[in-house]
């Protein structure tokens, strides 16, 4: 094993310098995330049933007439989009995940639920006064480069009908010694989340506090001594942030909310802040 090229790996690397490969798409992986997905015992690819309720609560409290169509931006296998639809409003899904999508229609026919699946990049969404509630929950705005959140935000207000409402949520810069701790640890495994065989797991956080951002990264060789490096990259926002950004893109009636989900982990309770803002009539 080349111990040369693992220190290598564990270098501060340029910001927003991208991985090796993709997480959501490879076919092993995903499998492995559908499962943590479905798993009600976890905050992890998805949040535990109470928490979705009380997102869903929260969603309803501003806006709860009959019949809207609601898009739900990263929708994995469906946890939200099911129980919108089950309230009776028209339902799309977009995640670019083929296993999650193949998941989350099979059990909308299952259960004979008005909802269409798209599997596609959010990124490429194209539709133009569409819906009367767009979500994007469970913090995936953060992870977007600046680039990318600016694509979005502009194709997310094209998709909105006049006067609709975009709920999201994102970390916070509350606690962030605890959220985001300069650390390296390491794992060997037999087979487990990110390969079916054996593979050392090299793991890395670096904070870049100017920029706002955490990179989590996992380096993983395997017994081939194949290095893949995937890297995550987390945005945190303060309240000036959020609102500044909104209002370039010509959102308004822009509202913060914490501890909207209960306490647990860096993911929930007074470390998320919820955004409800609207496109103008």
């Amino acid at each position: 094993m080349d111990f040369k090229k693992l220190l290598k790996s564990s270098v501060k690397p340029v910001l927003y310098e991208p991985g090796d490969a993709i997480m959501w798409t490879d076919p092993y992986i995903s499998q492995q995330l559908l499962k943590i997905h479905l798993d009600p015992e976890i905050d992890a690819a998805s949040r535990k049933p109470l928490s979705i309720k009380k997102t869903l609560e929260f969603i309803y409290n501003f806006r709860n007439k009959s019949g809207m169509h609601i898009l739900d931006l990263g929708c994995g296998p469906g946890i939200y989009t099911k129980e919108i639809a089950t309230r009776g409003h028209k339902v799309t899904g977009m995640d670019f995940s083929e296993n999650s999508i193949a998941y989350a229609k099979k059990q909308a026919s299952i259960n004979n639920l008005n909802i269409e699946y798209v599997c596609q990049n959010y990124l490429e969404l194209d539709y133009v006064e569409k819906f009367d509630i767009i979500t994007m929950i469970y913090t995936d705005f953060g992870v977007l480069i600046p680039v990318e959140r600016e694509r979005l935000l502009q194709n997310i207000f094209t998709a909105l009908k006049p006067g609709g409402m975009f709920i999201f949520d994102v970390l916070n810069d509350k606690n962030l010694e605890v959220k985001f701790p300069d650390h390296k640890s390491w794992n060997v495994s037999l087979g487990g989340f990110w390969r079916e065989l054996p593979y050392l797991e090299l793991i890395n956080g670096f904070h870049y506090e100017a920029e706002h951002v955490y990179l989590k990264q996992h380096t993983i060789i395997d017994q081939a001594e194949i290095c893949t490096k995937y890297r995550f990259w987390t945005h945190y926002f303060n309240s000036t942030a959020i609102i500044a950004m909104l209002s370039d893109y010509g959102f308004e009636n822009i509202d913060l909310y914490d501890n909207v989900l209960p306490e647990s982990d860096i993911w929930n309770g007074d470390n998320v802040t919820f955004c409800k803002t609207n496109k103008p009539e």
